[in-house]
């Protein structure tokens, strides 16, 4: 018979200790209000303590038919009923769960915010959808490939990422206890040619629409104004890259200035970047911002207003019938301008890119940005770059060539 009842039980709430009820089972109550059953038990020679939950959920008749079930499981069974909870805890663990708990225990050492960031948004858009809820340990070669097969030729090197990254976490919780086995990787079943197709040869650019052809195209894409099709919109007048437009937010902006400050971490290189804003682009905006969501403070949203996915804007792409690329949008504009014979130097500071001269990098600190008085090269560079998108052109600023 215990020595405990349940009004002592509901007593010592008040009055923090341990309680023997008899027969190894205790009530522990700490100073901070918390209490809790415990079982203690001998298993090889050592001590080892069992929760049974609160005695707010918990009673006294309840904690001790769970204590006589374990005592029989240990003494009579010889079952190690603490590894056992330990597996059924880990089979508890989902995809989702441990990729974003691999992440963050990473993050330190990504080789930039961006990078970080990409790694995690990557299977967000593509494995979470199929792999998110399930639990790490029932997460077989077959499901790995049921998200890869539709991007697997669509978009190879995102795809080949996607893959390597999944087993990454895989990995990851075989070494937590998760997972019983290691990844599906190597020479098994995700290798193209086996479980997976082999992947067509990919060019070594990206398939880029000619510059001519963006008139017509930038005409065609202003007939349905919608997010997907502003934020290409935004990003052909403005020659930048997807992720700066798709995780754009609306304190970037200031369109008093007309100018467009785009983060360091939403950056390839990592470094702020500033861009002009032509009158084609604060009308983009406007739009936007006619449609802005509640709640959100990105730009161009998806419906749960969090920023799209780069997968969007190729959808866009593709419902158009058009072939090419969404970063093929910055060769273009390299295209119009070398045809126009503008300078390199202006284009570069344009794109953002690294000036590859180490001396020049050095002694150029200019951003080609003039004053709202005197404006620089690169807004008008921009501004010719918009008129010419809208069939307006009427040649180059004489101060650019």
């Amino acid at each position: 018979m215990g020595k405990l009842t349940a009004v002592a039980v509901k007593a010592a709430f008040a009055n923090p200790g341990t309680y023997q009820d008899g027969d190894r089972l205790v009530l522990r109550v700490d100073k901070r209000g918390g209490a809790y059953w415990l079982l203690r038990i001998q298993r090889d020679g050592k001590r080892q303590d069992i929760g049974l939950g609160s005695p707010k959920l918990v009673t006294l008749a309840e904690a001790r038919a769970k204590a006589a079930e374990l005592r029989k499981a240990v003494k009579v069974e010889k079952r190690d009923v603490l590894t056992e909870r330990k597996d059924e805890e880990a089979a508890k663990i989902t995809f989702r769960e441990a990729a974003t708990q691999y992440h963050s225990e990473n993050e330190a050492g990504w080789k930039s915010n961006v990078y970080g960031r990409q790694w995690l948004a990557s299977l967000e858009n593509y494995a979470f959808p199929k792999l998110g809820g399930k639990t790490t340990g029932g997460i077989t070669a077959a499901d790995i490939i049921s998200v890869l097969t539709p991007i697997w030729q669509e978009i190879p090197e995102t795809a080949r990422q996607v893959r390597n990254r999944i087993c990454a976490v895989l990995d990851y919780s075989h070494a937590k206890g998760w997972r019983s086995t290691e990844a599906p990787s190597g020479n098994s079943s995700l290798k193209a040619g086996r479980g997976l197709p082999r992947q067509v040869k990919q060019r070594e650019n990206r398939k880029a629409m000619p510059y001519v052809a963006v008139p017509p195209f930038l005409t065609a894409l202003r007939r349905r104004p919608f997010f997907g099709r502003l934020a290409l919109e935004l990003l052909i007048l403005t020659a930048t890259r997807s992720q700066e437009v798709r995780l754009a937010t609306w304190d970037e902006f200031n369109l008093d200035d007309r100018l467009w400050t785009i983060p360091a971490d939403h950056m390839k290189r990592n470094r702020a970047h500033v861009v002009p804003l032509s009158d084609a682009a604060l009308v983009a905006l406007a739009k936007a911002a006619a449609l802005r969501r509640e709640g959100t403070d990105v730009v161009f949203p998806r419906v749960s207003g969090k920023p799209m996915s780069d997968m969007t804007l190729l959808k866009v792409m593709r419902d158009m019938s058009e072939p090419f690329h969404v970063h093929g949008f910055r060769s273009a504009f390299t295209d119009w301008a070398a045809n126009e014979g503008l300078p390199d130097a202006v284009v570069e500071a344009a794109l953002a890119h690294k000036t590859p001269d180490a001396v020049q990098a050095a002694y150029r600190r200019t951003t080609y940005l003039g004053t709202p008085e005197n404006p620089g090269a690169r807004v008008k560079l921009m501004d010719a770059w918009v008129r010419y998108c809208s069939g307006t052109a009427d040649g180059v600023p004489s101060v650019l060539l």
